[in-house]
């Protein structure tokens, strides 16, 4: 019952400091309003400033901020003791990585989605932008190394996760053409392509794909790691709506919906007494 009651104050905690906290800062911190025009209209040219449905832009952002960080920190967090990782989980979020990323999205929409190097430049000083890029490449750098080493290594101890994987790349990519293009509703994307990663997941390590898993396996971990650096940087240089935004979009419903299971997971744990302990003679 008590993971169940901290799970439960943790989700009121976020929805009232949305309600309360983050509406403070959006009236009086950004003043944003409804009727400022963005940039992906503003300026729209079809490749970097594409017009947006709130759905897909939420879940770009949304997998993008549970990255490496706020993943492995908390992880690690949790061997000082479950409190210490909790307040930072809970109270971090709230105060620290939302405001930061709140502000920084902001920022960037009313400066024509720059980044922060290009506005700390044309604020001060050439010698300011140059150092916050060197900052922003620093710092991209480990982001990538240290996704190229967990992931490369993951695909090593579990070659199953392999074909799941390497499906969300045209998966994506055919969302992101039906949602562009054809302009059709989020419901039946949304549908279709939870259904084909969870079908992967599932029956991706049976039969010929078993084979493939393996043979993709006995890869090397540097071949590895080049292979995903190569990805990264296509998914780089791709318009934003062919890859990056569908691609997290689709990652995005499967968070949502792994967090829905663990939340009915600790319901049934509460109420079943799946969660009790047992006292040791």
């Amino acid at each position: 019952m008590e993971p169940l009651i901290i799970a439960l104050l943790a989700g009121i905690g976020f929805i009232v400091a949305y309600h309360t906290y983050g509406r403070w800062l959006g009236h009086k911190i950004f003043a944003l309003s409804a009727k400022t025009v963005c940039p992906s209209y503003k300026l729209k040219d079809g490749v970097d400033y594409v017009p947006t449905s709130k759905g897909v832009v939420f879940g770009h952002h949304f997998t993008s901020i549970a990255g490496t960080g706020p993943i492995v920190g908390p992880a690690i967090a949790v061997m000082w003791g479950w409190l210490p990782a909790l307040l930072w989980v809970v109270l971090g979020s709230i105060f620290i990585g939302a405001v930061h990323d709140f502000g920084s999205l902001v920022v960037s929409l009313r400066n024509n989605g720059q980044t922060v190097g290009d506005i700390a430049g044309r604020v001060m000083n050439r010698r300011v932008r140059l150092l916050f890029l060197f900052v922003l490449f620093m710092a991209l750098t480990i982001v990538l190394a240290i996704f190229g080493l967990v992931i490369a290594s993951v695909f090593k101890m579990y070659p199953s996760a392999i074909f799941p994987c390497l499906v969300q790349i045209p998966l994506a990519v055919l969302i992101g053409v039906w949602l562009h293009q054809k302009g059709v509703r989020l419901l039946l994307p949304s549908l279709f392509a939870l259904g084909i990663m969870y079908a992967t997941v599932v029956f991706g390590d049976v039969g010929i794909l078993h084979q493939i898993n393996s043979t993709l396996q006995a890869q090397s971990i540097f071949t590895w790691v080049v292979i995903l650096l190569v990805y990264s940087y296509i998914a780089s240089v791709l318009p934003v709506w062919t890859l990056l935004q569908p691609r997290d979009f689709i990652n995005s419903l499967q968070l949502i919906t792994a967090l829905g299971l663990i939340v009915l997971g600790l319901v049934g744990a509460a109420f079943m007494g799946g969660g009790a302990h047992t006292r040791q003679p």
